[in-house]
């Protein structure tokens, strides 16, 4: 297979994370191009390539990938001088490949990962989702995707948006509520550490099992009525979280009833 070279624009938690998988598994990264001077020089040096602030300065590359916020990918990529027969991809798990201009190789490589600056992220752990426009290129983004990680898989704007929309429920959703519990273990004068256990028993417990309703608990999954409207007398008066314990303990019994046919 021919060694390519890629070219990161962006320079955000997305380009970071792909800077550092590129370096870790010996994939040529020839620029990181970014506005944020800062950010840049520091997602290049992690990379081990030069950064670059102006169109003109962009060299020749076999795989410009663009980790910008959705909304910015197609003004980012009309703005920038690709050269000719190279694939431009893009990061987007609900972005369409007509984000990117035309004349070029298009295709998408979605990291299905949450990333924040400053955390590393094993991408042999991950899975990269892939979208095309035609064969060569999707053989070619497929390959790059398997310099990173064994688990590539097809998926069109359709699959990968579910897949976002999963990541949205299992990842930001789940996040919210921890830190709802921290304010209120706050609220009883407690640090966050006292949940911290619980939080990485219930994720074990969730990833080993085949069907994660199974290995639910709670006065939700059994229906305790008593506990849930004690729990919801301390919430006080705070409807909106009231509503949200409310509808989730409802999903809870939903999910075990429907996992009973």
């Amino acid at each position: 297979m021919k060694e390519q070279k890629v070219t990161i624009i962006g320079s955000g938690n997305v380009a970071e994370a792909f800077a550092g998988a590129l370096h870790d598994n010996s994939v040529e990264v020839v620029q990181v191009y970014a506005r944020n001077r800062e950010r840049g020089e520091a997602v290049a040096a992690l990379a081990g390539a030069q950064y670059c602030s102006e169109p003109q300065q962009l060299k020749t590359a076999d795989i410009y990938l663009i980790c910008v916020s959705d909304r910015a990918i197609a003004q980012v990529a009309a703005s920038l001088p690709f050269a000719e027969g190279s694939i431009v991809a893009h990061t987007a798990g609900c972005g369409t490949l007509d984000m990117l201009p035309e004349g070029v190789h298009r295709a998408i490589i979605y990291p299905f990962q949450t990333f924040s600056i400053g955390r590393k992220v094993d991408f042999r752990e991950l899975y990269l989702f892939i979208e095309a426009e035609d064969k060569a290129t999707h053989r070619t983004a497929t390959e790059f995707a398997k310099r990173l990680t064994d688990k590539v898989a097809d998926a069109d704007a359709q699959l990968r948006s579910k897949i976002h929309l999963v990541g949205v429920l299992a990842s930001n959703f789940v996040n919210n509520m921890y830190a709802t519990a921290a304010e209120v273990l706050e609220g009883a004068g407690l640090s966050f550490d006292v949940v911290a256990p619980l939080i990485t028993e219930v994720a074990a417990k969730a990833v080993a099992s085949a069907d994660p309703a199974k290995v639910q608990t709670g006065p939700a999954v059994r229906g305790d009525k008593a506990t849930m409207e004690r729990h919801r007398e301390l919430i006080g008066d705070d409807e909106l979280l009231k509503t949200i314990y409310d509808k989730i303990s409802e999903n809870i019994w939903r999910v075990k009833e429907t996992s009973k046919r």
